[in-house]
């Protein structure tokens, strides 16, 4: 990992701080920037999650789908939890959490939007860390690459109707247009846009597209600093005011990703996958795509809501509790190679 991801925590927290901070001394400009908004997207934000997105979205090859025969026991499970457990489960730890258990501590005309949010976080698997999470188990490279390019060719079609059925179900008015242009504007346009971008680069050669990708590299992790420092200027007043609030949203995420974390591992080693493909597949089951949920919360909801206050504290605690998940994944693989033996 290079020194952003390595020490993404730290990055993280200096840029809640700084957040915080100049949401305190400049409100006026931070409520400017979140008033340039096109069909309810804003334009900062969405230029940043491009910038995120796209040279993550450069490495894979929507071509190696094709292998996903090779793994479809380790691709099955890693499906059925993204889709069929994930954003359920946390359907669920909201209601339970929001409604009842933290109910009495949170701003009642919010509760509807926390769960929002937290529905946001689950729906959409993770489509760029990944990488990193996968290497650091020493998971099949392939496994991965088909996975995550699986992933995103059933989010495209999969995301809007899946996110509008569980906020129905929360009995959340459901923006279908808005819905709908997020879909378009965070996963088809910048998918068509890395894939383009992908073969040219290629048709210069392996070394051009690799000396391309260094560079580009860390443009994704300062947009996702950047966005950060907005987002927390922005709901800088209600961390300020409510800070326990962040703690209470923590703890429904945490639990959903150690849960599909756990699930799928032990689903892995019951039908025999092996550790490399397993170990991936957990990590892949567990983590989630928060550069969209953070983006398509604050193009429902809004900036200053509930919704985008809930996916970004799923940012705060994505990348400490996936590092958790990796140094389980590493310290246990013995054991889980016993179990394919037998």
């Amino acid at each position: 990992m290079n020194l952003f991801e390595r020490y993404l925590t730290v990055w993280v927290g200096l840029c809640i701080i700084v957040g915080v901070m100049l949401g305190q001394f400049l409100p006026g400009v931070f409520q400017a920037i979140a008033s340039l908004e096109m069909a309810k997207v804003n334009i900062p934000v969405g230029v940043l999650v491009w910038v995120m997105i796209i040279p993550m979205l450069l490495k894979i090859d929507f071509g190696a789908l094709h292998q996903v025969r090779a793994h479809s026991r380790g691709i099955g499970v890693t499906l059925f939890i993204n889709w069929g457990v994930k954003p359920f489960s946390m359907a669920f730890l909201g209601w339970l959490f929001i409604r009842h258990v933290f109910a009495d501590y949170l701003p009642q005309d919010q509760l509807d939007s926390y769960i929002a949010g937290l529905i946001l976080l689950a729906a959409a698997p993770c489509t760029a860390m990944v990488f990193v999470w996968s290497q650091l188990v020493k998971g099949d490279p392939y496994f991965t690459l088909s996975q995550v390019a699986l992933n995103d060719t059933i989010m495209i079609f999969a995301f809007a109707p899946l996110v509008a059925l569980l906020l129905g179900i929360a009995s959340i008015a459901v923006p279908w247009d808005t819905l709908f242009v997020s879909v378009v504007f965070y996963i088809v346009i910048p998918v068509m846009l890395a894939q383009l971008l992908r073969r040219q680069l290629l048709a210069k050669g392996e070394a051009a597209f690799k000396q391309a990708m260094e560079r580009i590299a860390p443009l994704s992790m300062g947009a996702l600093l950047l966005t950060l420092v907005l987002l927390f200027a922005l709901q800088g007043n209600a961390i300020v005011a409510q800070p326990l609030v962040i703690a209470m949203l923590a703890v429904p995420i945490l639990i959903q990703v150690l849960f599909n974390a756990g699930l799928a591992y032990w689903l892995n080693r019951r039908l025999g996958v092996a550790y490399c493909v397993a170990a991936p597949s957990a990590l892949i089951g567990a983590s989630n795509f928060f550069e969209l949920a953070v983006a398509t919360a604050i193009s429902l909801f809004g900036f200053q809501s509930g919704a985008a206050l809930a996916t970004v504290v799923g940012v705060l605690v994505e990348v400490p509790v996936m590092l958790l998940v990796v140094k389980i994944a590493n310290a246990t693989q013995h054991w889980y190679e016993l179990g394919e033996q037998n």
